[in-house]
């Protein structure tokens, strides 16, 4: 059988058709196998076919092979499989500073490394028209600009804004760049924020990346590494509510016997939940202080309590009449 100009890429369209065609609920024949290659120019024989499915399992590809009425072939495993996909598909979807426009595109590349019939299942889990998203294309490459820059121990410079009640955006500082050490990235609350130390404040601060605009890194060599050496990223991101900075106090708060998930949820499975008196339990932990603290904490209502210190128990309860005053 004379061979064609792609017989060259016989092996490669093989894998690929096997690939994106056969799972465990749709096996494929060697003479699907065959008029598959057929169809992209290769010409193919039952016997360099079977050689080619056995090249394929010594290069890793997992072929299983079912005898019935009729030999069939599927790929078992595959790098990703299915829930795993799942997992993926709903964390992008779900995720606020990804656009709709590139959360497609993800998803789309996503189904690639299913076969066509699961690639299926993705797209009738997709459900992203109408959801929160960003309204910044550039989050996605600025996320990869600051891992550069972290990687390549370099400091970074870009405009910060925010949105005005017209949807348009107002930078800060005038327009002036702000110039920090970027140290690492924290997806939090549904949003991305860059952890960075600032020199002017001498201090580790957050940034929303998605409100960061003109991010370049510069030729300047990182500063505060060691601030940020002492920093315990586990237990910064329990202490800090929604990423709204605040200065950071050791609280003792008391709350209601079913609220032991939220809290565990909030500080993490090594918080000491100890008992106080009937259907109660308290706990010491250290938080930032902030607007963002007082309503997670007022969301519970009269089931959770700061206890101690005095001065943190006084501000909330003035919170507390501020926003009665409100609807006075």
């Amino acid at each position: 059988m004379p061979k064609g100009p792609n017989q060259k890429l016989k092996l490669l369209y093989l894998m690929q058709y096997l690939l994106r065609e056969s799972d465990e609920k749709h096996p494929v024949t060697v003479a699907q196998m065959i008029a598959a290659l057929e169809s992209r120019g290769v010409s193919a024989e039952r016997k360099s076919v079977y050689d080619d499915l056995e090249a394929l399992r010594l290069f890793g590809l997992d072929i299983v092979q079912q005898r019935g009425q009729s030999t069939t072939y599927y790929v078992g495993s595959r790098d990703f499989e299915l829930p795993e996909l799942k997992l993926l598909v709903d964390s992008i979807q779900s995720s606020k500073f990804v656009t709709e426009k590139k959360t497609l595109a993800l998803i789309k590349k996503l189904e690639s490394l299913a076969s066509v019939y699961d690639a299926q299942l993705l797209e009738r889990q997709v459900y992203v028209r109408g959801r929160v998203k960003s309204m910044n294309e550039s989050v996605y490459y600025n996320v990869d600009e600051i891992s550069g820059a972290i990687s390549r121990d370099s400091a970074i410079r870009f405009k910060y804004y925010e949105i005005t009640p017209d949807k348009q955006r107002r930078y800060r500082r005038g327009g002036a760049f702000y110039e920090v050490s970027p140290f690492a990235l924290i997806w939090d609350d549904e949003n991305y924020y860059m952890l960075a130390w600032e020199a002017a404040s001498a201090s580790l601060r957050h940034y929303r990346v998605d409100k960061m605009a003109q991010i370049s890194a510069t030729d300047t060599p990182r500063e505060g590494v060691e601030a940020f050496r002492r920093l315990d990223m586990s237990q910064y991101s329990q202490q800090v509510f929604g990423m709204f900075g605040g200065e950071r106090q050791r609280v003792r708060l008391r709350f209601a016997e079913h609220l032991a998930g939220a809290v565990v949820d909030r500080f993490g499975r090594e918080v000491m939940l100890v008992p106080d008196g009937e259907g109660r339990f308290t706990v010491t932990v250290e938080v930032a202080v902030s607007p963002q603290f007082y309503a997670w904490l007022f969301g519970f209502g009269t089931e959770a309590e700061i206890l101690s210190p005095e001065p943190l128990r006084r501000a909330a309860a003035e919170q507390a009449r501020s926003i009665a005053a409100l609807y006075a």
